[in-house]
């Protein structure tokens, strides 16, 4: 099979302001911003959500995959059915490759490691998804350090199965939460005053580096649904993701890897 990466179809603005990664009669692949839904917000039906705002330009899509709101990153639509149907096929029987970047409250020893650990979604009163070896559906996420930062850690990982915030309560559970989740324990915002000695903002009030779930979907592995062709997709890091890492690898104690 042909294989099409992303340098050939990346940095388009869509009028949405969406970055567009690709489009072609059958597919469209966009970086979603933080804070925008995949779906119509259940408290809010009237807010903007990924689908409301692209369906103007693009026409009738149908959403394959969603990411949290406040993940930010690459989301796959369809603009047909038929592409629809062979699509949802490929995640069903997980032949699509989904890789995260995510920045941990931790640092981990480990180089490598796989975390199977059972999930139920919407388990406690805060619906959170919780381990459960009783009622927990199989979920397996691959990780990788990438880089150590201090007291943080940037890491990716690799979810093979498709469990509601399974990266999340994944890491939350080995100890590991990711900054700015505080659903899941993470700290809730950094300040380039916590890594910079003597700072002083500005500002009246210092603003954060990041204040949302540091967690990026960076790129997908598919096959395409009508041309047969092995697509790598990327999305670059969002501002506030991307000043936060540097800011860190400039700030932090040095770390052997």
């Amino acid at each position: 099979m042909d294989t099409i990466s992303k340098a050939q179809f990346s940095g388009y603005e869509t009028p949405s302001k969406l970055i567009l990664i690709y489009v072609d009669d059958f597919i469209l692949a966009v970086n979603k911003p933080a804070g925008l839904p995949t779906l119509p917000d259940g408290y809010d039906p009237g807010a903007p959500y990924l689908k409301s705002v692209l369906d103007p330009e693009y026409g009738r899509l149908w959403i394959v995959h969603r990411l949290d709101r406040d993940t930010s990153g690459i989301v796959l639509l369809a603009r047909t059915s038929e592409a629809h149907r062979a699509l949802n096929t490929q995640f069903e029987m997980r032949q699509v490759t989904k890789r995260y970047h995510t920045l941990v409250c931790a640092s981990p020893e480990w180089d490598e490691k796989i975390v199977k650990l059972p999930l139920r979604a919407n388990g406690d009163r805060r619906h959170r998804t919780v381990v459960s070896t009783r009622r927990g559906k199989l979920a397996v996420t691959e990780l990788h350090r990438l880089e150590r930062l201090g007291r943080y850690t940037l890491i990716e990982a690799l979810p093979h199965t498709g469990r509601t915030h399974q990266i999340r309560a994944h890491l939350a559970a080995i100890d590991l939460p990711i900054l700015g989740d505080t659903l899941y324990g993470g700290e809730p915002a950094l300040y380039l005053s916590n890594l910079k000695q003597g700072f002083l903002s500005r500002n009246e009030v210092e603003r954060p580096l990041i204040q949302r779930c540091a967690l990026h979907a960076c790129s997908l592995d598919f096959v395409h649904p009508i041309l047969g062709k092995s697509f790598h997709l990327e999305a670059p890091y969002p501002q506030d993701f991307d000043v936060t890492l540097r800011t860190l690898q400039r700030y932090s104690p040095v770390n052997p890897a």
